[in-house]
């Protein structure tokens, strides 16, 4: 493992007080000039970041081609060229929970996909531009680019079909673009989170919005993603991981 690189930048793409912020704070500290981008990006999570770690904060609409090239022109010319992207866009309309496949609107259904996916494609795209013309460091790496994925990017849930089409065709875009990157020292982790993901309250507690509390680490804790994401830039290229799922000790898989 390599230490981390003062000059390392890192990009976040979706923001929340969740897995986002949870890197975002893990990266500063870790000497990582970081930015996160957001389509509201005066949420208080966000200015609570920016004021104490210092991370700077972009409006972005990240299936918007030109808006997602603007942010990285913007990003480049603020802090530098990314060494690090993280694309942590869950993509799913409110409309589409739940929805089985005679019922789901699909107009939802395409916006789902447009949302998790091709986000994901129009950040990858801009992030290699730049990580390839990156000098290599020590590693030989020019960069890492990770994409939050979900349980339904391993197994189609019933009654989630636009979100299980969305996460697999993020699976593959992700592998696609591993094999294509990672020879040209761009590191490319696709990583599946198996679980709810319970992110710490006002009163300390952790809670996810449908599963409730956390009780007994019985859902994942975004910090602990975020040691992962840090882990996964980190590694050495000769063990490379491309997909890392992770769950909690208690998950039914």
């Amino acid at each position: 493992m390599t230490p981390a690189n003062v000059q390392d930048v890192a990009l976040i793409v979706g923001g929340g007080p969740g897995i986002s912020s949870s890197c975002a704070r893990l990266f500063a500290r870790s000497g990582m000039r970081v930015a996160v981008a957001a389509r509201t990006p005066d949420k208080p999570v966000l200015a609570a970041l920016e004021a104490d770690h210092g991370v700077r904060r972009y409006a972005c609409d990240a299936t918007d081609p030109s808006d997602v090239e603007g942010l990285f022109r913007s990003v480049v010319r603020d802090l530098g060229s990314p060494t690090l992207v993280v694309h942590n866009i869950d993509g799913r309309t409110p409309g589409i929970f739940r929805k089985t496949i005679t019922e789901a609107d699909p107009a939802m259904a395409f916006e789902t996909v447009r949302n998790a996916a091709f986000s994901a494609f129009l950040v990858a795209q801009q992030a290699a531009r730049l990580m390839l013309e990156n000098p290599p460091n020590a590693n030989g790496a020019r960069g890492t680019i990770i994409f939050t994925n979900a349980s339904a990017a391993l197994k189609g849930y019933p009654a989630s079909g636009a979100f299980a089409m969305a996460c697999h065709a993020k699976s593959g875009l992700a592998q696609s673009l591993a094999r294509e990157l990672m020879p040209q020292g761009v590191h490319v982790a696709n990583v599946p989170i198996d679980a709810a993901i319970g992110w710490t309250q006002e009163d300390g507690s952790r809670a996810h919005r449908l599963a409730g509390t956390t009780v007994d680490d019985n859902m994942a804790d975004p910090d602990h993603i975020a040691e992962a994401y840090l882990q996964l830039h980190r590694q050495h290229r000769s063990t490379w991981a491309f997909e890392v799922v992770l769950r909690p000790w208690v998950e039914k898989w």
